[in-house]
């Protein structure tokens, strides 16, 4: 639980970045392997992959600026502020909608490439919550269990009670989801139905997680946390593109050449 890791002169590594970095470059090597055991076009995977990470960025930024809005207009030097404060819902949303629009650009079955990329979000989702907890950001509420974690000064936390390790927790469901979705990626009927199933099952788990968080400025909707209030959403959007991607019949990869 170390926020910044070490120096090489004047640049700090810090543990969120590094594990950030972990995780795209995992999710992008695993997606590379997986396109050429499929036949898929492998070659579009750094491509692809790269405008889903700036527009994953773009939404999860625009996504906390969104639940922040009366803080910020309280100190609008926040929006300054680029290395803190993202929402992953809006990374997920943004991530997608780019991946959609290179997709249509290129003339790409879009469906399939989702499917393909999707078990690897969830990867490094896993990483990147090894980073909240090493930046204590995304902390759970106080517990008095032996299993709750003390953070240390210079924390995002509080560094001087137990507190729950939802960032820890949510890590683990990650992986859990991406090793899920590997197996069912053999045994789908249509595609986009492994990105529905991660739909489904990420926005059950969060909304759960979301009952032990403890950080403060989430927003909130009513009694739901913003988070939850999308999760409902994405839940029943999940189930409905399972079942009507299931009816659409498994078909070839006929990927246009390059131009």
């Amino acid at each position: 639980m170390k926020r910044e890791l070490f120096s090489l002169g004047p640049v700090t590594i810090y543990g969120y970045g590094l594990m950030i970095a972990i995780g795209v470059l995992a999710a992008i090597l695993v997606a590379e392997y997986r396109a050429k055991r499929i036949g898929m076009d492998a070659g579009r995977i750094y491509s692809l992959g790269f405008r889903g990470l700036l527009g994953g960025l773009l939404g999860a930024k625009l996504l906390y600026w969104l639940t922040n809005i009366q803080s910020i207009a309280a100190n609008p030097a926040m929006l300054l502020d680029v290395s803190d404060g993202f929402v992953v819902y809006g990374g997920i949303i943004g991530g997608i909608f780019a991946g959609f629009l290179y997709c249509r650009r290129k003339r790409l079955p879009f469906f399939g490439y989702l499917d393909l990329f999707i078990p690897s979000v969830a990867l490094a989702q896993g990483f990147g919550r090894i980073g909240c907890f090493l930046a204590g950001c995304c902390h759970g509420l106080e517990t008095t269990s032996r299993f709750g974690v003390v953070f240390p000064p210079g924390s995002l936390a509080p560094h001087d009670v137990r507190l729950i390790p939802t960032q820890l927790i949510a890590s683990g469901l990650d992986f859990l989801l991406f090793g899920a979705l590997l197996l069912f990626s053999g045994k789908k009927c249509g595609e986009g139905q492994v990105a529905a199933v991660y739909l489904i099952l990420y926005s059950a788990g969060r909304f759960a997680l979301e009952f032990l968080r403890g950080d403060t400025g989430r927003g909130f909707i009513g009694a739901l946390s913003t988070s939850q209030f999308i999760a409902v959403f994405l839940f029943f959007a999940g189930c409905f593109l399972y079942l009507y991607r299931g009816r659409k019949r498994l078909s070839r990869y006929e990927v246009p050449p390059k131009p």
